[in-house]
């Protein structure tokens, strides 16, 4: 069922503007609901904590998946490079934990910590917590492992948390699909919000005036099994599978047919929960996933499950820029 109605909304937002206006009327509620919500914590009827060190939020203004993880990851080992003691904290979306906040480490189980949070820790040299209350998971950082700058993995519509430098990425391919909200749309609060972001990286497509420009880049896979490192082209003429449980799967799919893979193609909902019969394609030579999905099919992965690293690439002085609007916090 969530991966019909995955699929339905997704229709609508992208593809099928005309269906989305029956929904129309849901949005006014949510928008309405939204805005109220937000004027609490302004007006502080709702508390904001403020904690001791910068805090760099990362999000987005819609639905899905536009790249966030990879440009946190890019920022936390930029500024680890400039000499801060980063922090990284994440709600840990789908995490079963009973006991928060979590300190994530390489070893961690995505299914008590959630995904994205594992991904991140296999990628960094630095702490990583998480907590759906994610003041807590960035003062457990500063008060335990002394951390003087906090990242935080989305979060932009988390205003119980007071944030320094905000930073909006969004989907260069399919922007803002057919510019309704929630339900009717993907938007989670209005196109004007990006005015109010100190930064808008727009992940792929064509940036425009006064976005900054990213590419996932990624040109090899890793065997799941063996951890063999294999040029992505030498795959050419086998016969392909490629799963995605990511907010854009179409994204993956278009990244591998840049190399001439000849891929049939399965898509799940964001955050899906895999088992072992939802990876085993018996006629495939070569099963590709993303790393998020990796770490959740680890345990019941074959020697023909291989996983894509991607890196983001952005302009040399992004990080300049950064940095430099951390010293007049």
């Amino acid at each position: 069922m969530k991966k019909i109605m995955a699929k339905w909304l997704n229709e609508i937002w992208y593809k099928d503007f005309f269906i989305g206006t029956w929904l129309v009327p849901f949005s006014l509620v949510y928008i309405d609901v939204m805005r109220f919500r937000r004027w609490l914590y302004k007006t502080g009827r709702k508390q904001v904590t403020k904690l001791s060190v910068p805090v760099i939020i990362v999000g987005n203004i819609t639905v899905g998946g536009t790249g966030k993880t990879p440009l946190v990851i890019f920022l936390a080992e930029q500024l680890k490079a400039a000499g801060f003691k980063v922090g990284v904290i994440s709600r840990g979306y789908g995490g079963t934990s009973e006991q928060w906040p979590q300190l994530v480490d390489k070893n961690s189980e995505a299914q008590l910590i959630g995904d994205e949070p594992l991904l991140m820790a296999r990628h960094l040299e630095c702490p990583i917590a998480v907590s759906p209350i994610r003041a807590e998971a960035g003062q457990y950082l500063i008060d335990e492992l002394g951390c003087d700058v906090i990242i935080s993995d989305d979060g932009l519509q988390h205003y119980a948390l007071a944030r320094d430098i905000e930073i909006a990425v969004i989907d260069g391919e399919r922007r803002f699909g057919n510019n309704f909200y929630l339900p009717a749309g993907p938007l989670r609060e209005p196109q004007e919000r990006l005015a109010e972001v100190d930064f808008i990286v727009c992940n792929g497509g064509e940036a425009e005036i006064d976005e900054i420009a990213m590419q996932l880049e990624g040109d090899y896979a890793l065997n799941m099994q063996t951890q063999e490192r294999r040029a992505l082209s030498t795959f050419k003429g086998l016969n392909c599978y490629a799963l995605a449980g990511i907010g854009h799967p179409e994204r993956f799919f278009t990244h591998l047919a840049q190399y001439e893979l000849e891929i049939s193609s399965q898509a799940f909902p964001d955050h899906y929960n895999f088992t072992a019969k939802d990876i085993m394609y018996k006629a495939a030579e070569a099963i590709f996933m993303t790393e998020k999905d990796a770490v959740k099919c680890q345990a019941f992965a074959s020697d023909k499950h291989w996983t894509v690293p991607v890196k983001a690439s952005l302009p040399s002085d992004f990080s300049a820029r950064i940095i430099q609007k951390l010293s007049k916090t």
